[in-house]
């Protein structure tokens, strides 16, 4: 009996494995299904495009051709990529910089001072439109990149992300830095910066992503076509006064999510590690 008990477990866990497998992969293929048609659609030719098949009947390139050639995609992927990557930059420092005074530093209204600036997370974005649009006609920075970058400079999330792991970090390696005569700059760039790393992998990915996704606010800020963000673009192409061009719409956002599934796949474990090691301590 005790034979036959032990030879029927691994079996039991293995048919549980299995259905677990089966049931991850029926799921994980219906999420990744309208990115695969996506990808099927833009090399699919004309014409042929409303075939559900993932296999094109006749497989083309003239979209890729055409959007790279005669479009305006190359501009406003140099574009996206400027606004992206600036943001990011900005974000990082100034997030850094604001969590690591917080964190280590007391001075009188420093916690109401971080309430509210948490408390700006549950204002919808779109609340804030008018203002900045009117600040930044005001400057002269409508359809420039500075338009666009300006909301974004530096966000309540990376402040509570940056904020919470630095003060994790021992105070006395501080004190042994001004005790080594490092300027109060220099313990913040040269010990907090480097050693909060994972945090800063989370802002700087979350921060990137939110900017290359960014619709709204280019859309409202932006008046030629050169200046146009890639998502602005793309929108344009399923508006044409011929019809909607989903050939070029699709080849569009393919190219589009390439960056996106280059940060997924290569920064999935400083995600997951910074996002658990800055916890909600501190």
């Amino acid at each position: 009996m005790e034979t036959t008990h032990t030879l029927s477990t691994p079996r039991k866990i293995r048919w549980g494995q299995l259905i677990q497998y089966a049931l991850l992969s029926i799921g994980g293929f219906i999420m990744i299904f309208p990115y695969l048609w996506m990808v099927s659609t833009s090399v699919k030719a004309r014409g042929t495009w409303y075939n559900i098949s993932l296999i094109p009947e006749k497989f083309s390139l003239e979209h890729y051709d055409r959007l790279l050639s005669t479009s305006l995609l190359p501009r406003w992927y140099l574009n996206t990529v400027i606004v992206s990557v600036v943001a990011t930059a900005s974000v990082v420092f100034f997030s850094s910089l604001a969590g690591y005074v917080f964190a280590k530093y007391r001075f009188r209204g420093r916690e109401l001072m971080f309430v509210m600036i948490l408390a700006t997370i549950m204002i919808p974005s779109e609340m804030m439109i008018i203002p900045w649009y009117v600040g930044v006609a005001k400057i002269g920075w409508i359809d420039r990149y500075a338009g666009i970058l300006m909301p974004g400079m530096l966000t309540a999330f990376g402040v509570f992300v940056m904020r919470q792991f630095i003060a994790n970090i021992p105070d006395e390696l501080l004190d042994a830095g001004r005790i080594d005569g490092v300027s109060e700059f220099g313990l913040f760039w040269r010990i907090c910066f480097p050693l909060a790393r994972p945090a800063v992998a989370v802002v700087a990915i979350f921060t990137f992503l939110g900017n290359w996704n960014d619709f709204l606010w280019p859309l409202i800020v932006i008046n030629s076509d050169k200046m146009q963000t890639l998502q602005v673009g793309l929108s344009r192409l399923s508006q044409l006064e011929t019809g909607a061009d989903w050939g070029g719409t699709m080849s569009g956002a393919a190219l589009t999510s390439i960056p996106m599934l280059i940060v997924f796949l290569f920064f999935q474990k400083q995600i997951v590690s910074g996002m658990t090691l800055s916890g909600l301590k501190g």
